[in-house]
C-alpha cells in the first residue's frame, strides 16, 4: 500500500536536509527520529552561506535581468509549503516576461563544464516552494557560479523532475513519522568521514 504523509503533522524539511538524505538516506534517520545532530557539518555551512553573501554583493544584477528577460526580483524570500512538508529560503525569485517565475541560486563554486544533479535537485525543490506560494508557473530555474566569473547557467524543468522531487520527499517523510531505519548508502567512500559512522550498523 502506498504511503500517505500526514499533513496534519507539523514536520518540514529543508533542501539542505534533502542533499543529506540522497548523500545518505540515514541522514535524516539520525537527525530526525534520534535527534542526534551533526553540528560540524552545520558550522561548516554557516561559513559557507557567509562567503556566498559576499559573492553575491559583486554580481552585476542589471546584467542578469537584461539577460534573462527579467522583469523584477524578490530577494532572500523564506518560502514554506505544507503540502510537500518543505521550508527554505531562496536566493531571488525571477518575475520573467512570459509570466512564469523562477529560482535563481549562487554558488560558491566553478563551473565543471557539467550539471551536477544536486544542484538540479535544489532548483526543483524551490520551484515547488515558489509554485505553491505564488500560484505562478516554474518552468527553469537559474545558477551563478561565483568562482567561475559569476557565469549563469539556465536549467529547465520537466513534469518528471516534479514528480521525482515529490517522490524524495515522501520517502523522507515516511522515515521521519514511522521511524523507519533505511538502507544507506552503497557508496562506502561516504562512510569514512561521517560523523554518525560510530552509531550507523
Amino acid at each position: 500500500m502506498k504511503y500517505e504523509p500526514d499533513f496534519s503533522n507539523p514536520v518540514s524539511i529543508t533542501p539542505s536536509e534533502v542533499m543529506e538524505y540522497l548523500y545518505c538516506p540515514r541522514f535524516i534517520y539520525f537527525m530526525e527520529c534520534l535527534k542526534i545532530p551533526q553540528n560540524e557539518q552545520r558550522r561548516l555551512k554557516v561559513q559557507l552561506g557567509r562567503k556566498i553573501h559576499k559573492q553575491k554583493e559583486k554580481v552585476n544584477k542589471t546584467y542578469f535581468r537584461k539577460k534573462i528577460n527579467c522583469t523584477g526580483k524578490d530577494i532572500d524570500v523564506y518560502l514554506n509549503s505544507e503540502r510537500h512538508h518543505l521550508r527554505g529560503i531562496v536566493d531571488e525569485v525571477l518575475h520573467l516576461k512570459d509570466g512564469t517565475l523562477a529560482p535563481l541560486e549562487y554558488k560558491f563554486a566553478e563551473y565543471k563544464q557539467k550539471l551536477f544533479q544536486t544542484y538540479k535537485f535544489q532548483l526543483v525543490m524551490q520551484a515547488l516552494l515558489i509554485q505553491a506560494n505564488y500560484q505562478q508557473p516554474v518552468q527553469r530555474g537559474f545558477l551563478v557560479f561565483t568562482r567561475s566569473q559569476h557565469k549563469l547557467l539556465a536549467i529547465e524543468f520537466s513534469a518528471a523532475d516534479f514528480k521525482n522531487m515529490e517522490t524524495i520527499l515522501e520517502r523522507m517523510m515516511y522515515i521521519i513519522q514511522t521511524g523507519f531505519y533505511p538502507a544507506g548508502t552503497r557508496s562506502t567512500r561516504r562512510c569514512v568521514d561521517c560523523c554518525y559512522k560510530n552509531i550507523c550498523v
